[in-house]
């Protein structure tokens, strides 16, 4: 299994409506850098990982202004699509000319920019004997309602429920299939896992640190920068 590679895939086509800023979120500065460029240093430096292609909107012009990987031999452009399901498809196409179809792909959130590189190092070892693909994710510890008409429907039991994270690593080859299949059954996915899922297999669920956050709201902005500097911290004292 060690001949398969390992590529990254950021889709960054989105422009962050529930943000509400008028830059794209995965362009808002974090810290003196854009959220976008924490996000692809996460992986770029890393020895296990051959390549990255970032996935943007046609109207795009913030990435060759800000991004300090605008540049980067090792970092392909594809263009986005109607949907982030769609942008993950261009992705996998650019990806298609360098990459085998059982090579792994790992498909991470643009505004997601805390991944500690100890949970990605746990993602890859376990890729290494997994036959369908993985995902980081979090057991919920909150209680968790339904609801119907603003009131309370049921309670779920949070034991079985996990809160889905990025990177999500799948084969380049069954990964475009899910998208494929979901395509044609006319279902928009919003998790790389959830397409996998319709053919049905049963990724690994990863247990990830919940400081991954993806970057939603204009407060989970100067949280990302105190989840960065706590681990700048936590590695200068390793």
């Amino acid at each position: 299994m060690s001949h398969r590679r390992h590529w990254v895939l950021i889709p960054a086509a989105g422009v962050g409506k529930r943000f509400g800023a008028a830059v794209p979120k995965q362009y808002l500065e974090l810290a003196g850098r854009p959220v976008i460029d924490y996000a692809i240093g996460a992986f770029i430096g890393h020895p296990a990982i051959a390549g990255c292609v970032v996935v943007l909107g046609s109207d795009d012009g913030w990435w060759d202004e800000t991004s300090r990987y605008a540049g980067n031999a090792r970092v392909l452009r594809a263009p986005g699509g109607a949907e982030r399901c769609h942008s993950v498809r261009n992705g996998l196409d650019a990806l298609a000319g360098q990459a085998a179809d059982d090579d792994w792909v790992l498909v991470h959130d643009a505004a997601r920019p805390c991944l500690r590189r100890s949970d990605l190092d746990r993602l890859l070892a376990a890729l290494a004997d997994e036959p369908v693909g993985a995902l980081l994710a979090v057991p919920i510890a909150d209680t968790v309602k339904q609801a119907q008409a603003g009131r309370v429907a049921a309670t779920l039991p949070r034991s079985a429920l996990w809160r889905a994270y990025t990177p999500q690593a799948f084969p380049l080859g069954l990964l475009r299939s899910a998208l494929a299949h979901a395509e044609q059954q006319d279902l928009i996915v919003t998790d790389d896992a959830s397409a996998v899922e319709l053919l049905g297999h049963r990724p690994a669920l990863i247990e990830g640190s919940t400081d991954n956050i993806k970057i939603t709201r204009p407060e989970d902005l100067p949280l990302a920068a105190f989840f960065l500097n706590r681990q700048a911290q936590d590695q200068a004292t390793c």
